[in-house]
């Protein structure tokens, strides 16, 4: 007599460790139970025929703007079209109004977030001049993901720019540091770069050198400090190149935005929807990104989703205000890659689970195995479809990759065994929960 599980996926080419293979996944208690044929019953089954089932994909890097950015988007919103999306989990950052940078704010967030998001999140602390010497308290706080810092100003009223706040802050805790680098003394200097209208001018003004010093610096002081950094969204090959040679210290990241667009397309077709914080850059400059990709540089995929309404973007450049939406887009966009042959699936999988759960030190994500959460992406590879504005969940109501024509989806969303979501439709509740950490749960 065979085992009974509250749920098995069936039919299905299933991404292990080891590998991809023909084998059923039976879940129990919100935890993968059993890998292999012939499982036995289950309270639900779904039937995964033609479809790859990949570990849970996690998206480092949101922008959901809740509290007080609502117009734009907010928790549930947000968290809405990750899971349409197919991610199942989710970092939220501290630019908000007010600012996440308190232990009071950061309990705010995780109360509004608990069973309203659809997905499992995080949130980061930002960091600021004030509050340096009590992040290494901050960082503790189950259910956050970290500390971030702003080197350059963006969205928001997070900033910290001079070396000596910059070491206080990586002098307070041990957690790994997200970092937003361009160089904000070099920007104020080259504001006569940004030309009135003109959205091409962004990265002009915000140049590969503003990038490249932030990142040259932010590595140094990590080494004085002895603290890991990462790196988020990185724009220019020079970048790779250098972190290529701090891997001891220094995770980083990239976008697919930064892998898809260019900017001499981007911003004659866009405008200032093209705009975002660091900028979309050359072709020459996607290219590279895409040549450290695959000699393994980038350690994460995170979609930077920071959406903005459409009346806001519409303002004249340098008016409009920098970031795009991506998480909801974020799988789409990679198949897409993986389906035209520049990214392997399994080098997707590496960016977007495995390697979020190693350099974050997640508990209970990241693959599927036995004891681990019951979190799957089921993607149909070969489908062929076009992005359209009826499938968009984010409340500012736009994509740069609206009507575009991608190969690949994701067909389901399940999160510790439940189906959330399923051909673009939603489970009845959202049921998100915190996400652990080692560094919060061993504290």
């Amino acid at each position: 007599m065979g085992q009974t599980f509250d749920l098995i996926l069936s039919g299905g080419t299933v991404h292990l460790p080891g590998g991809p293979a023909q084998v059923d996944v039976g879940v129990t208690g919100g935890k993968v139970a059993a890998i292999g044929t012939s499982l036995g019953d289950a309270g639900e089954r779904i039937d995964c025929t033609g479809l790859d089932v990949l570990p849970g994909v996690i998206d480092s890097q949101v922008h959901f703007r809740e509290p007080g950015l609502e117009h734009k988007e907010d928790l549930e919103s947000g968290s809405r079209a990750a899971v349409l999306g197919g991610v199942t989990a989710v970092f939220e950052m501290p630019n908000t109004n007010p600012n996440t940078d308190t232990a009071e704010r950061v309990h705010d967030k995780l109360k509004r977030a608990h069973h309203r998001m659809w997905c499992d999140h995080a949130f980061y602390v930002g960091a600021t001049a004030d509050n340096a010497e009590h992040l290494k308290e901050l960082e503790r706080i189950p259910g956050t993901s970290g500390v971030k810092i702003f080197m350059g100003a963006s969205t928001g009223s997070l900033l910290v720019d001079d070396d000596d706040a910059l070491a206080r802050v990586l002098a307070s805790g041990t957690r790994r540091v997200a970092i937003h680098a361009e160089d904000e003394a070099r920007m104020n200097a080259r504001k006569d770069h940004r030309v009135e209208g003109d959205a091409s001018s962004h990265p002009v003004w915000r140049d590969d050198e503003s990038a490249l010093i932030a990142t040259r610096r932010i590595v140094g002081l990590a080494r004085k400090a002895r603290r890991r950094i990462h790196v988020l969204h990185i724009t220019t090959p020079a970048e790779l190149e250098f972190l290529a040679q701090h891997k001891d210290i220094a995770t980083c990241e990239v976008t697919p935005q930064h892998l898809t667009l260019a900017g001499e397309d981007a911003y004659p077709r866009l405008g200032s929807y093209a705009q975002m914080n660091p900028p979309i850059r050359s072709a020459a400059h996607r290219d590279g990104l895409w040549h450290w990709l695959r000699q393994g540089v980038p350690d994460v995929l995170g979609s930077d989703h920071a959406p903005h309404t459409i009346e806001e973007k519409a303002k004249p450049y340098p008016a409009s205000p920098s970031g795009m939406p991506g998480v909801q887009t974020l799988v789409p966009l990679l198949l897409n890659h993986v389906a035209e042959g520049r990214l392997t699936l399994q080098r997707f999988i590496d960016l977007t689970s495995a390697g979020p759960q190693r350099i974050f030190g997640l508990v209970g994500k990241g693959r599927i195995a036995a004891g681990y959460d019951a979190d799957f992406t089921i993607v149909d590879l070969k489908k062929r479809w076009t992005v359209g504005s009826e499938w968009l969940a984010s409340r500012c109501n736009w994509s740069p990759f609206e009507g575009d024509t991608l190969t690949g989806k994701a067909i389901g969303t399940v999160i510790r065994g439940q189906r959330v979501m399923w051909e673009d439709s939603l489970a009845n509740a959202a049921t998100g929960e915190a996400l652990r950490f080692e560094a919060t749960e061993f504290a």
